[in-house]
């Protein structure tokens, strides 16, 4: 009887090590990346109240804010929601957790839902690269079609 008593540690899955994305590495649909970036600007701020009761209910109300962030490698637009919006301040350095990739009008943003996480850092020690963002390459939807 004394094997019944240690399955449920051994059942008990480890926490995988994060593994470091570049954002030039982020593709269409892709989801679980972990990466190190600096904020660059932050604007756009939206405030969405609630259904038909934003006013009486504070709590119902959303913030977005598109932010433009990156790494030595290129930049891409971040949408941030609510408490993340706090966060996002120009020249701080961020650590995304398990950030997806959306489209939005055929163009990559990169989010964080609640399954992830969004935390400030230390300052990085590397220079954005501006010149690559990849946010304004567009993508088309193609369907393959079985032959």
């Amino acid at each position: 009887m004394a094997t019944d008593a240690q399955p449920s540690a051994a059942a008990k899955p480890g926490l995988r090590k994060p593994v470091f994305v570049k954002v030039d590495s982020l593709k269409p649909g892709t989801y679980g990346h972990t990466l190190t970036v600096k904020v660059l600007e932050a604007n756009g701020v939206v405030q969405k109240g609630g259904s038909g009761s934003g006013a009486l209910n504070p709590a119902r109300q959303s913030r977005i804010a598109e932010c433009l962030i990156g790494d030595e490698t290129g930049t891409v637009l971040f949408t941030a929601r609510n408490d993340q919006v706090d966060l996002m301040k120009p020249g701080a350095t961020i650590i995304l957790r398990n950030a997806k990739i959306d489209m939005f009008k055929g163009s990559m943003r990169l989010a964080v839902d609640k399954w992830g996480r969004v935390e400030v850092t230390e300052p990085g020690s590397f220079e954005v690269k501006e010149d690559n963002n990849l946010s304004l390459v567009e993508y088309e939807l193609v369907n393959v079609a079985d032959e």
